[in-house]
């Protein structure tokens, strides 16, 4: 199932990613640190939305209480919610 995911108070203002029975793939991030936003894509591809949960949620971006990898874990989260 594609999902879209909205981030809010980061500079990637779009995630869109693939969900199959909890498993993220095609993770990628609209706007934001081109690079490293790329890079998260390729490291939690085949990843169970808990692990990218377990590994990312609650990790900042400078003096913002979150970050675009932060988002990604509630994204993912919130699609295997929607999932069920």
């Amino acid at each position: 199932m594609h999902y879209t995911y909205r981030p809010s108070d980061v500079c990637s203002t779009k995630i869109d990613f693939e969900i199959n029975d909890g498993v993220i793939t095609n993770v990628v991030f609209t706007n934001g640190c081109n690079g490293n936003l790329k890079a998260i894509g390729k490291l939690v591809d085949g990843w169970t939305a808990d692990d990218i949960a377990d590994k990312l949620l609650g990790n900042t971006c400078g003096f913002r209480p979150t970050s675009c990898a932060d988002q990604l874990a509630k994204a993912v989260l919130e699609a295997k919610a929607s999932e069920k």
